[in-house]
């Protein structure tokens, strides 16, 4: 067996294991990768990172041409062993554990650029978190959501950023909080590449000093339900705008079980962009033997 050195963080309650290769030597399969997220029998998380240089890894060798500067890149996988495109609670969460790790050194108000295979994403470092620029942002398609705890299907809006989404709004708490979100929805039509899928209900008032206000639980893709999804939080904020009209503010504050987190939309000369703030933190470091799988 082999001994794998790792770092255990997290941004909201939405966990990662943390694995630093920068010349891209570790040949993770998914079965290991799925042994190490597995919460009985490995490290347990949401999704595992690994820190690689771009120029290191097909994916990001390819990102260099564009955006030289990507010096890293964020090598992400769901917990069931999947690559995914991108993760909003993840990316910031690596941003501070290449900067703990002292691979990076950001001059103070200096953005990051990270490779992902969503595109590259420039991340700030503040004082209270860290805030990532998720992009351009595009509405998808309806859909009717099913979900255990529901009497019936729910109209559902797609939003992609990368990587997909459908956020169903709900009547209220009590129906948010009776979700069995441990089963996967469902979803009519049926999303190509699968989808997760974000619950949302209004906070009591939904405008407060110009700021939406949105509580959210989701179903990610490949994990299950987590305690936090960046991307779905700028995804349940752009359906909540979408659906309310002219008047809808572009700053929201939005609240999932492992904390809260802030959505803004801005405009760029290519259209507007997302951004997400929040927390990042690392719990704890350790080695575990992996096995051959």
């Amino acid at each position: 067996m082999r001994t794998l050195d790792f770092t255990k963080g997290h941004g909201t309650g939405n966990d990662f294991v943390l694995v630093t290769d920068p010349e891209g030597e570790l040949d993770l399969s998914s079965e290991q990768i799925a042994f190490l997220c597995d919460r009985r029998f490995g490290i347990g998380a949401d999704g595992l990172i690994r820190a690689v240089r771009s120029r290191a890894i097909p994916e990001g060798a390819a990102i260099l041409e564009a955006e030289p500067e990507a010096e890293w890149f964020m090598d992400y996988w769901n917990a069931d062993g999947t690559p995914a495109e991108m993760c909003g609670n993840g990316i910031r969460v690596y941003v501070h554990y290449l900067i703990e790790e002292g691979l990076v050194a950001p001059e103070r108000r200096d953005t990051l650029p990270i490779g992902t295979r969503a595109g590259v994403k420039d991340v700030l470092p503040g004082v209270s978190g860290y805030t990532v620029d998720l992009g351009r942002w595009r509405l998808g398609g309806e859909h009717l959501v099913a979900a255990h705890g529901l009497d019936v299907a729910r109209p559902g809006l797609g939003i992609d950023l990368g990587n997909p989404h459908v956020v169903t709004a709900l009547a209220d708490a009590v129906e948010l909080d009776g979700l069995d979100l441990h089963r996967i929805p469902g979803l009519d039509p049926v999303a190509e590449h699968g989808a997760n899928v974000e619950f949302v209900v209004p906070e009591e008032p939904l405008i407060k000093e110009g700021v939406g206000r949105i509580r959210m639980r989701v179903h990610e893709r490949g994990v299950g339900e987590t305690l936090s999804c960046g991307t779905g939080t700028a995804a349940a904020a752009l359906a909540f705008r979408h659906w309310g009209g002219e008047g809808m503010p572009d700053h929201w504050r939005v609240d999932v079980p492992g904390g809260r987190l802030a959505v803004r939309m801005f405009a760029t000369e290519e259209g507007e962009h997302v951004s997400l703030s929040g927390p990042a933190e690392l719990v704890y470091r350790g080695a575990i033997e992996l096995p051959e799988l």
